[in-house]
């Protein structure tokens, strides 16, 4: 399943009251929105018929997060539903993902694109190659290890995949607080270091799986309803475990493919040491 398919239909499961999306360019997934929406891009070029109720901001989101009325055109609400697809680099992303849940309830859904690339070549940092994705694929592993809190769900959808959040806290400064030591543990020279289970998508959630979980409707419920945290989270966490992803384990083709990206990857970082072809 292509990328935008599954934004579509995300949207038409969660039914998100408000919409903010970080990277509009052409304008392609702020079209899928049928709610209010806020687009935040420093050169936006948009060519696509952008729904009602829609807002483009030319600003970059460090900007547009220093306002004091970031959540005007939502009249206040918080963000239901986010897409983080603008610059490809982890100090972006992250920053990103704190202003966003700093304007979050706990049934928000934030979505972070480019987490899956499928070459260590699409990952540099200086540069851009085709299908760049930039060190993005290190918010999983910074979430997954510094906040534990939250549910952290790869998506393995073309062409670079999707992590979906679930779970946010405006009330935790975890990530905030780190915000310098993260940067000075993951931000490395090219090339970078991608983990054999990341460029294998060992562990990816299918998207058709994904989009009949039940929990969709705990957190359209908790919404509608305006239950508190205390309340909603425990039951969507209760629905999660029921719908239990399974735990990664590679075998058979998914194995070989595992073991073919790991030489590749282990090649390639040894030519680039060398200088040989």
């Amino acid at each position: 399943m292509h990328r935008l398919k599954f934004l579509e239909r995300m949207h038409e499961v969660l039914q998100p009251a408000t919409y903010l999306e970080i990277g509009v360019r052409k304008g392609a997934s702020l079209a899928l929105s049928r709610s209010r929406s806020i687009g935040i891009d420093p050169r936006p070029a948009v060519e696509k018929g952008l729904p009602p109720g829609a807002s483009v901001f030319t600003a970059t989101s460090d900007d547009y997060f220093a306002r004091d009325d970031a959540l005007a055109p939502f009249d206040g609400h918080p963000v239901d539903l986010a897409l983080i697809d603008g610059m490809h680099l982890l100090e972006y992303a992250l920053r990103d993902y704190i202003n966003i849940e700093r304007r979050s309830e706990w049934w928000t859904v934030v979505v972070f694109d480019d987490v899956l690339p499928r070459d260590p070549a699409q990952t540099v940092r200086s540069g851009k190659a085709q299908s760049w994705t930039g060190d993005v694929f290190k918010m999983v592993h910074v979430l997954e290890r510094h906040r534990p809190d939250l549910v952290c769900l790869r998506v393995d959808v073309a062409p670079t995949g999707l992590l979906v959040v679930l779970g946010a806290d405006r009330s935790n400064t975890t990530l905030s607080d780190r915000y310098e030591g993260l940067l000075a543990e993951h931000i490395t020279a090219d090339p970078q270091q991608v983990p054999a289970e990341i460029l294998a998508r060992a562990g990816a959630v299918r998207p058709e799986r994904l989009l009949r979980a039940p929990f969709w409707s705990v957190l359209r419920e908790g919404r509608a309803e305006g239950r508190p945290r205390a309340e909603g989270r425990p039951t969507l966490m209760r629905s999660l475990e029921e719908w239990s992803p399974p735990p990664p384990r590679p075998r058979g083709p998914l194995r070989r493919e595992l073991r073919r990206r790991v030489d590749f990857l282990e090649g390639w970082k040894r030519r680039r040491r060398t200088g040989t072809p």
